[in-house]
Order: C-alpha cells, then structure tokens, then sequence
C-alpha cells in the first residue's frame, strides 16, 4: 500500500459522484481514510455518500458541492479538507468530454480546457504548498487518458486537455523529486475504455456493463497497485484492447516524430497497412519469445 492511502489521514477527489471518482471515493473510504468528496452535481453526490455508508458502515465522509472551475470552490474544498484533519492524498479526477474540433469556435474549448486542465492546475496550486509542509507521505493522482499520449482524430479539446494534464504531471513529479525533504509522490493514472458516465451516458445502477469495457473498480485496482509499486505512469488496458496491443499504439504514436511520418499517422490512409503490420509482427513476435 501506497503510504498515502494513511487510515484516518484527508483524501479528497473530485468528480466524486460517479464512475471512477466514486469508485476512488468508495475504496479509500473503505480503508480509513476521512474522504472529501467534491462535484458539482448535489444530488448524485448525496446519492452516492448514501451507497457507501450503506455498504461500508461507519466510514468518514464530507461533501462539498461545487463548480470545479469556480475559485470560490476550490478555496472552499481546500479549507474543507485542511480543516478536517492530515491531507494525504488529492485525486484530480474531474473531467468532461465536450467535443471540438482544432479550429471550431465554440465553448466547448473553454470548458473542457477549464474543467480538465485549469481546475487541476488550481487544486495542485492549493494543495502542494500545504504538503510540502508536511512530515509525513502524500501524494497527487491525476487523471489522464490514452486521448491525450495517442490523439486520435475526432475531439481535439479533449485531447489537447489531457496531454495538457501528462506534462503538468510529469513536470509535477519532476520538481517534486528535486524538492529537498519532498514526501509527496505524483501520478499518472490512465484508464482505458471504463464504464462509467462519460463513456456510456444514461447509465445507471442497474445498467448492466459492456464485456468490452473495464469496470470502475478495475481502474481502482490498478490505481492502487501502480501507487504501492511508486509507478509514475499507471496504465489501464480494457476487455477490448489488450496491454501489448495499447504499447504498439504507444510506440507507434512516439515514432511519429522519430520518423518524420505525417501527424497522426495511425490514421492517415498511406500508413494504415504499415501499421497493420507494424502491430500483428510485434505481437507475433512476442508470441514467439513466450514459447
């Protein structure tokens, strides 16, 4: 275990209400933390702070509802969980993805800039000061997404927002580490395709989950394994698309640059069949070597 997952210690995640942010919650709750749990949707985050009391009795939990993006909220969620106890943990998990394209006019840059990137950057502005300060193990777990290592065509903001959020949080764990006397560790969780709100609008309780999809507390599982094993990046494959497959996507997308292929090169018709190749050769001889 992680040392910041600390019994009795403050954890606090946004988008706390659903999918993986309620799953975070759920679990951290469940070892002892004191949980802050902060969205700005009041009655699915009651409805949640309901389901875990119910199935874990005697769990420490506060609710802070809020717009993310809001200075007013974030001032008040740091107060909330400096006010309460020992700040261990601070999962940035918020996130929307409203579609636009790179040269679209509309909010939906603004908003997805605002709510995936800006409202991170803020919380860490808050809430590193305040553990450096600290003797004791925490840590930050951001939220990124392959969308933002790979870009794919078809929602730029999205993409753009969460490669925003790798840098931030590589260059969070850089200064962090040459910080003299730093505790805090930073990370990088990266779920694949998840069953949760964003990726399958309307569902609810009862909604049965695609076998193509990871389940929230998959993710979870593999948030906490990548923390107790120090991993800066934490990835997670699905039921659709194996581990081996999700690096030869990653490597083909870094190679790019390296080859001076055209952007996005996955995707462009001349180079669809080499990567057709690239990966059935790769994975053939992977085959090969566990023989």
């Amino acid at each position: 275990m992680h040392p910041a997952i600390s019994k009795n210690h403050v954890a606090v995640v946004t988008g706390a209400a659903a999918g993986i942010g309620f799953a975070i919650a759920s679990r951290l709750a469940a070892e002892g933390m004191k949980v802050v749990m902060f969205d700005i949707d009041e009655t699915a985050l009651q409805h949640a702070i309901n389901s875990i009391n119910v199935r874990h009795p005697n769990v420490q939990l506060k609710a802070v509802v809020g717009d993310v993006t809001a200075e007013s909220a974030q001032f008040q969620l740091f107060n909330t969980a400096t006010d309460w106890g020992d700040v261990s943990l601070l999962i940035n998990n918020v996130a929307v993805i409203n579609a636009a394209g790179p040269w679209e006019r509309n909010n939906n840059w603004r908003s997805v800039m605002e709510i995936n990137f800006w409202a991170a950057l803020a919380l860490q502005q808050y809430f590193v000061p305040h553990l450096l300060k600290q003797g004791y193990h925490s840590a930050i777990v951001n939220l990124g997404s392959k969308e933002g290592i790979t870009t794919p065509p078809g929602n730029a903001a999205y993409s753009v927002s969460k490669a925003a959020i790798k840098v931030l949080t590589e260059q969070l764990a850089h200064e962090l580490r040459q910080t003299p006397d730093s505790l805090i560790s930073a990370h990088l969780l990266v779920p694949g395709y998840t069953f949760t709100p964003m990726n399958y609008p309307g569902m609810n309780d009862s909604t049965e989950k695609p076998a193509a999809m990871w389940s929230a507390d998959q993710v979870v599982d593999r948030m906490f394994a990548g923390m107790a094993n120090d991993d800066f990046y934490i990835f997670c494959e699905d039921n659709e698309v194996s581990w081996p497959l999700d690096q030869l996507r990653l490597q083909w997308s870094a190679d790019d640059m390296i080859l001076n292929r055209p952007a996005l090169s996955r995707w462009h018709p001349e180079y669809q069949q080499a990567f057709r190749q690239f990966v059935a050769e790769r994975l053939e001889a992977d085959k090969q070597e566990l023989k």
